[in-house]
């Protein structure tokens, strides 16, 4: 494969992301059309008609990925957990209440990652990755990640990521590992 040309990678907050709603959209829809995902385009549009309501969440951020004429080859986004959420439930086995503790602020909540294949296997992922995760305050990332997604996992375990279960992350979904990284750093 020939290297991309330039890329530029920007952190976006939600009002920006939200203007970049359908650069979103298309990296989304592209990079999860083919197996393991196969996403149809009923499956994209149920997806993004929550992603206007997250991107107006003060704690939501993201992180574009475009070549130098503009075009969109990558994404990421999240926000962190409340303290009230529900996504520890979303478990196929039970997970310890420390583990479940949130207070807005532990746990960041990386809720899509992905990269265009012709873009793929030039260190673009850990740069949205980098970029979206750089300057947060929060011990730990979590995840889900399809098991087939072999790319993705082998990425993930290499930023870090250990796998802590499984679950469902919407009706009808296929079983997911959820992974955490821990972001706590020991100081010399």
């Amino acid at each position: 494969m020939t290297r991309p040309a330039a890329i530029t990678v920007a952190r976006l907050d939600g009002p920006a992301a939200e203007q970049a709603e359908a650069d979103f959209t298309l990296v989304y829809a592209d990079a999860f059309a083919e197996p393991p995902h196969c996403e149809t385009a009923d499956g994209v549009a149920a997806a993004f008609r929550r992603f206007r309501s997250r991107t107006r969440k003060g704690t939501f951020r993201a992180a574009l990925a475009r070549t130098t004429d503009g075009t969109p080859v990558g994404m990421a986004y999240g926000c962190p957990l409340g303290p009230r959420t529900d996504w520890w439930d979303g478990l196929t086995q039970p997970v310890p209440d420390d583990m479940r503790r949130e207070d807005g602020h532990r746990t960041f909540g990386l809720m899509e990652l992905a990269v265009r294949l012709p873009w793929r296997g030039h260190g673009i992922a850990r740069r949205l990755h980098e970029t979206l995760l750089d300057g947060i305050d929060a011990e730990r990332v979590v995840l889900n990640v399809h098991p087939a997604s072999e790319a993705a996992q082998a990425a993930y375990r290499s930023w870090g990521y250990r796998k802590v279960g499984e679950a469902r992350p919407g009706a009808g979904a296929a079983l997911h590992d959820v992974l955490v990284l821990d972001l706590r750093h020991t100081t010399a």
